[in-house]
């Protein structure tokens, strides 16, 4: 199973990564635990200055704005 945290304040942008990762692990058939982190003190400790943010199991993946899926999709399977 995959460890899946997506970091950001809780916007429009972060709930669509939220769901993308959850489409793309399904496309895939990989198990994900998703876990928003809304803490502005949780993100900054990821390092990132823009949100929405990807870590996975406990690696950033990306940060600012959406994500191309084939990137999740390439992330869940690394």
């Amino acid at each position: 199973m995959k460890d899946v945290k997506v970091l950001g304040p809780g916007c429009k942008r972060c709930d669509a990564a939220v769901e993308m990762v959850k489409a793309e692990a399904a496309k895939a058939g990989i198990d994900v635990r998703i876990e928003k982190v809304t803490d502005y003190a949780a993100i900054a400790q990821y390092g990132i200055a823009s949100t929405p943010g990807i870590v996975v199991d406990g690696k950033v993946v990306h940060a600012g704005g959406l994500p191309k899926a084939e990137a999740i999709g390439g992330w869940l399977k690394s």
